[in-house]
């Protein structure tokens, strides 16, 4: 695999080998000691999750606060997707800036997001099935969002809102300069 640094230190776009011939193809998604020599630290990974969704579909921009905070290793399994991780660490010198990727099928790329970050994703494709590991445990009670729209992150999104499918808690989300943020 190969491991690029984004513009924002510690998020990575992970590129893995892949082998093909007439039967199809074979690739390792993840080997935690190759994993944990390029991000420089050890990441336990506790919980996989997985969600399918349709065009137009806004997930995010989602972060758990506090001692429940997640690093993430996000990927497609089917579609394509735009995936957006946002710094909202206040003493970060990225604080508010975004890394914005295009993962699908195809490319098999990942995206390693560490805590600290809001994160969401597009559906551009007809439907996605997105998959990704985490850190720590979902504690409802510590969820929390940022607006996918936000002027002060200034994300710019490939579809207009209205043909965006959003769920009433990101409806609800409030601005960066609203939310909890990390220190």
């Amino acid at each position: 695999m190969t491991y690029i640094e984004t513009n924002i230190p510690g998020v990575y776009v992970i590129e893995p080998q892949v082998f093909g011939d007439a039967r199809g193809y074979f690739m390792e998604t993840y080997r935690k000691s190759d994993f944990d020599r390029f991000i420089g630290h050890t990441v336990n990974f506790v919980q996989d999750n997985e969600s399918s969704s349709s065009y137009g579909v806004l997930r995010g921009l989602h972060y758990q606060r506090g001692k429940w905070s997640q690093a993430k290793l996000v990927r497609v399994l089917m579609g394509r997707v735009l995936d957006v991780a946002v710094d909202i660490r206040k003493s970060s010198p990225a604080f508010g800036k975004h890394v914005m990727v295009e993962l699908s099928d195809e490319n098999k790329r990942q995206l390693f997001i560490p805590r600290g970050f809001a994160h969401g994703f597009l559906v551009l494709s007809d439907k996605a099935v997105f998959t990704y590991k985490v850190d720590n445990q979902y504690m409802p009670s510590a969820e929390a969002s940022i607006r996918f729209d936000d002027p002060e992150i200034g994300i710019e999104w490939p579809i207009s809102p209205g043909e965006m499918l959003l769920s009433e808690k990101d409806k609800r989300a409030v601005n960066l300069k609203d939310a909890v943020l990390f220190d």
